[in-house]
């Protein structure tokens, strides 16, 4: 598949905050004297300039990169670099916003209480939200069920997405579960009760209302940036091996159909009610389970979602808030949902709207403030269940939407050094995340400009990829 489907994803990108705070070492981020879980064993990728790579063991790195670095002086980052937000690439409308990461205090603002369209920098608040209200190890399960006679089964579908066609793999997240796994267990439970003949229903009630966002482009779907949202898909309802291919217009449906297709291969008689071998119906209360298959975790989930810039992953996790704090899987619920459950970790959201969890809604706003104090409050450490966000951001020039940028000879200095969030629209760039500087303290940052001139993203990109590099260049003392 075209996308990294290791559950190792953090363990590939540790580079960027190899040398950070005991926060992100504590919630397993990084390695380090407190991390709690394992040292990363996937394939190393290829070390960019200025980055390290991940050591074997967890090795002490607080008593020389901890928080007692040197705290940059406000006046002198001001003047080195604040003017590159005045780059005309940028546009007229920019805020930023630099914190010391470990406290949270401000070094560097710039209209940062403005709300913005933020583009993809919204699954920031998306991670967060899904980690607080939904755990990091919880995960969703497809069953199956009798149905109301006995010659039905149904297929329930729980929210997830990233269902493989076939066996599911457990070393991967996209493809963590299979509906050809399903379908054996199913086509196992069946012949023992006697039974080979069965007409297949469809349960995916779990969300409700538009699957499409008026605030999406009209050609979203088409292109491949997002499928219409539902709770069960196969490879988010892809149509081709490609990353940006087409979806299916009713990706439940789809692969309903693909597990009928399955249980028939295992030997059970799909009877075809006309019109196709699937209908929709609802499970019955209490309905005896015919076969199971578990997702990925959800911490697992966010950290592609990150990484890749999921966009159909970020509109499900935010659904499962929504229902998880007693909402309807809606997309204005789910977006009410994740401004709440920021707002509850006591972070500021004046000025905070979405339009769905993905970015994609033309008019999602979020402040640069609420940016840097979410990524504040992950590198404080209170919060460790957060840890998959710092682990999920993108690394410069190594991996994710960051892979290919930082090689121009004027940020090739931060590859490997920055981890953070991309936000691409037309006429909108933002980035926002964690950098270390030349004294070895951690900050925060992000800038966000949506007035960028038409045609004008790439440049916008590398002006954003020239802050981050010479504020990551900067003792500024």
């Amino acid at each position: 598949m075209r996308r990294v489907r290791t559950v190792l994803v953090s363990g590939v990108a540790v580079v960027v905050l190899a040398a950070g705070y005991a926060g992100l070492d504590v919630a397993g981020a990084v390695p380090g004297p407190l991390t709690t879980t394992p040292a990363p064993t996937a394939s190393p990728l290829p070390t960019a300039p200025g980055a390290q790579r991940p050591p074997a063991s967890p090795t002490p790195v607080l008593p020389t990169l901890g928080a007692d670095a040197p705290v940059p002086d406000p006046a002198v980052l001001a003047r080195t670099v604040g003017p590159l937000l005045t780059d005309p690439a940028l546009g007229a409308s920019v805020s930023a916003r630099v914190v010391d990461a470990s406290t949270g205090r401000a070094l560097l603002a710039t209209a940062e209480t403005v709300p913005r369209t933020p583009a993809s920098t919204t699954k920031i608040l998306t991670a967060v939200a899904a980690l607080r209200a939904l755990g990091d190890t919880t995960r969703v399960q497809t069953r199956v069920v009798a149905g109301a006679t006995p010659d039905e089964v149904v297929l329930v579908a729980g929210g997830d997405v990233l269902l493989a066609a076939g066996a599911g793999d457990p070393d991967a997240v996209d493809g963590h579960a299979g509906l050809g796994d399903l379908a054996a267990q199913t086509a196992a439970s069946l012949r023992a009760a006697g039974r080979t003949t069965v007409a297949v229903r469809l349960d995916d009630g779990l969300f409700t209302g538009p699957t499409t966002s008026p605030g999406w482009g009209a050609g979203d779907v088409g292109a491949g940036f997002v499928m219409p949202i539902a709770p069960l898909a196969v490879d988010e309802a892809r149509l081709a091996d490609a990353e940006n291919a087409p979806r299916a217009a009713d990706p439940a449906m789809a692969a309903a159909r693909t597990f009928a297709q399955a249980l028939a291969a295992d030997g059970i008689t799909v009877l075809d009610p006309g019109g196709g071998p699937v209908v929709r119906a609802a499970a019955p209360p209490g309905a005896t389970v015919l076969g199971s298959v578990a997702s990925a975790t959800t911490s697992e989930q966010v950290e592609l979602m990150l990484t890749a810039s999921d966009n159909t992953l970020a509109e499900v996790l935010a659904r499962r808030v929504a229902l998880a704090t007693d909402r309807p899987g809606t997309f204005d619920d789910a977006s009410a949902a994740v401004v709440e459950e920021v707002a509850a970790l006591g972070v500021d959201v004046t000025g905070v709207q979405l339009q769905g969890a993905s970015g994609l809604g033309r008019d999602t706003r979020i402040t640069a403030r609420a940016l840097t104090d979410v990524l504040s409050l992950i590198a404080a450490g209170e919060h460790p269940e957060l840890g998959p966000v710092a682990a999920g951001l993108p690394v410069a020039g190594v991996t994710g939407t960051l892979h290919d940028r930082y090689d121009q000879p004027d940020s090739t200095a931060a590859a490997g050094v920055v981890r953070a969030k991309t936000g691409t629209l037309t006429g909108v760039s933002s980035l926002a995340g964690f950098l270390r500087d030349a004294d070895g303290r951690l900050l925060a940052f992000a800038v966000m400009s949506d007035s960028v001139a038409p045609g004008g993203s790439v440049l916008a990109r590398r002006a954003q990829d020239r802050f981050a590099t010479a504020l990551a260049g900067c003792g500024c003392r």
